[in-house]
């Protein structure tokens, strides 16, 4: 028998102590929604860009292969993936590193940090080849020099949100009444909101992530720590600002965010501001945030498409073409999805940041 829903939960929970934010919403319903398993791909609610062609993959192995030449090729080193869904991206990746360096691979151990029990099954069966190491987080992670990548991560992260109001900026919560979830405001305004806001209209909302805050700190910490290079792609906006973002797909069509929780995939834009600042404040350089179909053509995408159609069908081609055109026009995931990078001072340059003169 299973047990009560997370509708339950929350509504009893919320009943009790009173509303709760945005950002503790999200929180506790992704851990019932990724407990679910079946959520990436045509058949789930969303694609990602590794779902989209294997190039994505391909591609950032051999950028993990051109981080690890620019940190000297060390002997002792964890390659960590944040998120990795099915596991399709690493198992691209790690297919490109085994055929153009093979040396990489006898230097390093796999790690994945995931907590989803359901997903850690599928990506243990598709990475069965592979001495594949899981986590819930960095803390159980081996000594030795870091290469940590992330798709699509940051966005699902929790996030709260704010509305500007007569008495000011108030934190938007959510509440349970007549079995419904809906949304109210903190009757006590934050201190929390730039005044570089204070001039927004009323109803205005701004989205503050601590979750991504923290984890870009630890992140890189770990590359400060560990002397290692940092890597995370997301869809986003370079610039802080006003504007909400939050939503949900199920099905890949949008979904109310409060209703039936647990069952749609709730993220939001990722704010690369604040991913630079909080990184920045914690010693590392960065580089970026470029936008993606930028980032995979200087990388080789396109050299990349031309040797995956060599001798194929018209279909075929049609095909791989198809999804690199995904990837990288700004009329599809080209432009909103950004790409940034982290490493310690005196590392670098990192392939598809820097256009060599």
């Amino acid at each position: 028998m299973s047990g009560p829903s997370i509708s339950d939960v929350l509504g009893k929970r919320i009943t009790r102590d009173g509303p709760i934010s945005v950002a503790k919403y999200m929180e506790a319903v992704a851990k019932v929604y990724y407990a679910g398993g079946n959520v990436f791909g045509k058949n789930g609610d969303f694609v990602t860009a590794p779902e989209v062609s294997q190039i994505f993959g391909e591609l950032i192995g051999i950028w993990c292969v051109t981080a690890w030449q620019a940190l000297g090729q060390p002997r002792n080193l964890n390659l960590i993936e944040c998120g990795p869904g099915r596991g399709t991206l690493i198992a691209d990746a790690l297919r490109a590193i085994k055929e153009v360096a093979p040396s990489f691979l006898e230097s390093a151990s796999v790690h994945l940090v995931e907590r989803s029990q359901s997903l850690r099954k599928q990506q243990e069966k598709l990475l069965e080849i592979y001495n594949i190491e899981w986590h819930k987080d960095f803390s159980t992670l081996p000594n030795g020099q870091v290469i940590i990548i992330g798709n699509e991560f940051l966005d699902a992260l929790p996030t709260r949100q704010f509305e500007k109001t007569n008495l000011g900026w108030c934190e938007r919560l959510v509440n349970y009444k007549h079995k419904e979830f809906s949304y109210c405001l903190d009757s006590n305004p934050t201190k929390m909101i730039d005044e570089t806001y204070d001039d927004a209209c009323l109803g205005s909302i701004i989205e503050y992530s601590e979750a991504v805050e923290d984890f870009i700190r630890q992140m890189a910490q770990l590359c400060m720590d560990e002397h290692g290079v940092g890597l995370m792609i997301d869809y986003g906006h370079i610039q802080s600002g006003i504007g909400e973002t939050l939503q949900a797909l199920r099905n890949h069509a949008y979904h109310p965010i409060l209703k039936e929780p647990g069952t749609a995939d709730i993220t939001a834009h990722v704010d690369f501001a604040l991913v630079e600042q909080a990184a920045r404040s914690m010693g590392v350089e960065i580089w970026g945030p470029l936008e993606q179909g930028l980032w995979l053509t200087r990388i080789g995408a396109n050299v990349r498409q031309t040797q995956l159609c060599a001798g194929k069908s018209t279909e075929d081609i049609k095909a791989i073409r198809s999804g690199v055109r995904r990837l990288v026009e700004p009329s599809s995931m080209g432009s909103l999805f950004k790409v940034i990078a982290f490493a310690p001072p005196g590392v670098g340059p990192l392939a598809g940041f820097k256009v060599e003169s």
